[in-house]
């Protein structure tokens, strides 16, 4: 759902900046509105990035309904002031009035249609039906938003953060694009720009942590702990915050640290919801894994309320994590060989083989590296409801991108199997298709 909203702000920004210079150069009324056009363009930026950050931040689950209506009804009064002062170059009240007149209709354009199409979709449409991260690999399609316009758009807005670059609005809806497209690096960079320019926002502080648990391999430990921790002192009840400091007690062995910090994001998390569900799973293996500690230590095997997944002697649990995992070798086809450099990026994936597409684990390397050997594993897993262990068999692919986007793209170079099963060693992909 992040996406979802990460896409409609880039996609309202570029449909917007198709309408509005024709509006500002030819504006209703005809008033000469230089002096004014610079400081509304920059102000109608700011609360425009604003809409697109509160929107985040409602689909992310760290505000509810009601602050984002509140929030939204702020910003709404902010553009209504914003358009009541305007000034125009005559010094006479019918000037100043016919200056006002031609940009208060280019606020309500800027602004009032984005939150005008927000609320027709909450009304009419579905927007938890598009699911991060596949929804932007959803969205590739004959009908849909390819990757090479959703790279422009997102490189239209890295251009204007090069002029912009105290805009924390900016940086923000910038790196959770780069998260979307698990550009995680650049997202990386991106959030740290923006926690630099607001270093007491606990969500910016516990998104820019995710990312770099990422790029250490899923493991949250050190400077991402430290985020958390600080995210969490800002906000008790910041739902990824909580989540990530049980996954950093989870693998510092602090099972009872895991089980708390997961039970206060469920309880504060939308029932039923994917989160949620994956937040007890969670669980589920926390108390699994804590039975397993206890009864090395002679105590009870497993807790009392335990499942019958998680119910079972902690060795065969420990047994089946350590045995989820596929082993092989990456080769290109030497007739594709032509179509690829050195640097281009390389992905190693597991996928289910029905179901949702967030990959169960994915490596990432360059050509450079080709052949490449390669381990999928559990501690690769983005969730710990969607891991190996829980599937019997999966799809195991390889594909390169020039751009090194998770999306596919036409002239991406795959190759994969279905059907491995979890434990196969020596599987064989051999990259030999042209994505069409």
């Amino acid at each position: 759902m992040m996406t979802f909203w990460i896409l409609t702000a880039l996609l309202m920004a570029l449909a917007l900046a198709m309408v509005l210079p024709t509006l500002i150069k030819h504006p209703p009324g005809g008033a000469a509105l230089d002096e004014s056009v610079a400081a509304n363009r920059t102000t109608l930026a700011i609360l425009r990035d604003q809409l697109a950050q509160l929107n985040a931040e409602l689909a992310s689950g760290s505000i509810d309904a009601e602050q984002h209506r509140v929030s939204r009804e702020e910003i709404e009064r902010r553009v209504l002031e914003e358009t009541g002062t305007g000034s125009a170059a005559s010094g006479s009240a019918a000037g100043r009035a016919s200056a006002r007149r031609p940009w208060a209709t280019l606020a309500v354009i800027a602004v009032a249609i984005p939150l005008l199409a927000t609320a027709a979709y909450h009304r009419l449409g579905n927007p938890a039906a598009i699911d991060a991260p596949a929804a932007v690999q959803a969205a590739v399609g004959p009908d849909g938003v390819t990757a090479e316009q959703v790279e422009g758009l997102v490189k239209q807005l890295a251009e204007r953060m090069k002029s912009n670059p105290d805009d924390v609005q900016g940086w923000t809806l910038l790196a959770r694009t780069y998260g979307a497209m698990q550009k995680f690096p650049e997202a990386a960079q991106a959030y740290e720009r923006a926690t630099a320019l607001s270093p007491n926002d606990a969500t910016l502080l516990a998104d820019r942590a995710d990312v770099m648990a990422v790029l250490q391999g899923q493991r949250a430990a050190g400077e991402p702990a430290k985020l958390i921790a600080r995210a969490l002192e800002l906000d008790p009840k910041n739902l990824k915050a909580l989540a990530l400091a049980g996954s950093v007690a989870y693998e510092a062995g602090d099972y009872d640290q895991a089980i708390a910090h997961w039970t206060k994001a469920r309880e504060l998390a939308a029932p039923a919801s994917d989160f949620a569900n994956n937040l007890e799973q969670g669980i589920k293996d926390a108390r699994a894994a804590q039975g397993g500690s206890a009864a090395t230590a002679g105590g009870p095997s497993t807790p009392a309320n335990a499942s019958p997944e998680t119910g079972a002697a902690s060795g065969q649990t420990t047994t089946a994590s350590a045995n989820a995992r596929v082993t092989g070798r990456v080769t290109l086809s030497p007739q594709l060989a032509s179509k690829v450099s050195p640097g281009d990026t390389v992905f190693i994936f597991a996928k289910a083989i029905e179901g949702p597409r967030m990959p169960l684990a994915i490596v990432r390397k360059t050509v450079a590296d080709l052949p490449i050997s390669f381990t999928l594993d559990d501690s690769m897993a983005m969730s710990p409801a969607m891991k190996l262990s829980n599937f019997p068999a999966v799809v195991v692919g390889a594909r390169i991108s020039k751009s090194g986007n998770a999306m596919p793209s036409p002239g991406d170079l795959s190759g994969q199997i279905s059907g491995v099963k979890i434990g196969a060693e020596g599987v064989q992909i051999v990259i030999d298709t042209v994505q069409p």
